[in-house]
């Protein structure tokens, strides 16, 4: 603990008179060590004092003095690093919901996965922050805009439908109208509560054209928007490589299999241009522990306050201690 993390400084000064009381009770039983060593009649004084005094006789003082020093530090006011819950924040989830989340590279699916590992992440946020849910594919749509009604969420993700094609940039944009909409109805204060958006994703943008990055739509260009209205876009790449799904034919006579990989690099470039944090997810286990550090970022706020209970309580016990020990071992007081 450094002395920067004292709200009262100044009462650290009541050390040195710990340390006095100490130095005086040393000088104390000195002295009388000194008059005793005086009593000329050795025979008598090993009569009178058969056994050297026990070392158990400095104890009151010594677990008072300790009591002491805790108590110090307690009105110094020490301070300490605590998490709080967020009350005032607002999340939106963002889940891609293109036909590639039938891929069963991520068993049973990156569909049933993404939809247990959600739910998790909805239950584990604290309960005063506003939680929306946007889903895209070659559309996206607010399924539940941002409210502490956590069921509602977990049902709409229960819900999922399948859909072709992948519009991202829509889907950032979609959450960003939500953000806006949730901020003018709370109102109330100078500044918009702080948002953040999750955007979990499966493959490549394709609604518009990934290489079309000038498009207003394009998902660079909402992270760009994103970044300039400070809501950082924490992107998540779900499923492999090798993920493969069945797309059945236009006649409707058969079906083609088609590879769907992760788009890692431009969801990373999102995640960059927004501010926000890029992570890589391949199984349950994974996506889950992805979901357990964003709960901590965006769910609790590390804040400094009041410590000094801990050490009052601490002094109270130690001194009562003493006191105690000195009454049972001595029958009175040091």
């Amino acid at each position: 603990m450094s002395i920067s993390h004292f709200t009262a400084l100044v009462w650290l000064g009541f050390l040195a008179v710990v340390v006095l009381i100490a130095l005086g009770y040393i000088l104390v039983q000195r002295s009388r060590h000194r008059h005793m060593l005086q009593f000329t009649n050795m025979e008598l004084l090993e009569k009178v004092a058969p056994s050297r005094p026990s070392p158990m006789r400095h104890v009151p003082v010594a677990l008072m003095l300790v009591g002491l020093v805790f108590l110090t530090i307690a009105a110094a006011g020490p301070t300490a690093v605590k998490k709080v819950p967020r009350n005032r924040a607002t999340v939106v989830l963002v889940m891609d919901v293109s036909l590639s989340m039938e891929a069963t590279d991520v068993p049973p699916s990156r569909l049933k996965v993404a939809q247990k590992a959600g739910k998790e992440f909805v239950d584990g946020l604290p309960p005063g922050i506003n939680l929306g849910f946007v889903t895209f594919a070659g559309t996206a749509s607010v399924m539940v805009p941002p409210t502490t009604n956590r069921e509602a969420v977990k049902a709409a993700i229960d819900n999922i439908k399948l859909a072709e094609r992948t519009a991202t940039g829509e889907g950032i944009l979609t959450a960003l109208q939500s953000i806006d909409t949730i901020a003018t109805v709370l109102g109330g204060a100078e500044t918009p509560p702080p948002a953040r958006i999750v955007l979990m994703s499966d493959g490549k943008q394709t609604v518009p054209d990934d290489k079309d990055v000038d498009n207003p739509r394009h998902g660079f260009t909402a992270a760009r928007l994103a970044k300039n209205k400070g809501v950082p876009v924490s992107t998540i790449s779900f499923g492999t490589s090798w993920g493969t799904v069945e797309i059945p034919d236009q006649d409707g006579k058969g079906a083609q299999r088609v590879k769907v990989p992760v788009d890692d690099d431009a969801l990373r470039e999102i995640a960059k241009l927004s501010g926000g944090d890029f992570y890589t997810a391949s199984s349950l286990t994974e996506l889950t522990a992805v979901y357990d550090t964003l709960e901590e970022q965006i769910g609790y706020e590390m804040t400094r306050g009041d410590a000094s209970r801990p050490w009052l309580l601490l002094g109270m016990l130690v001194v009562a201690a003493g006191v105690v020990t000195g009454l049972l071992y001595r029958q009175r007081l040091p």
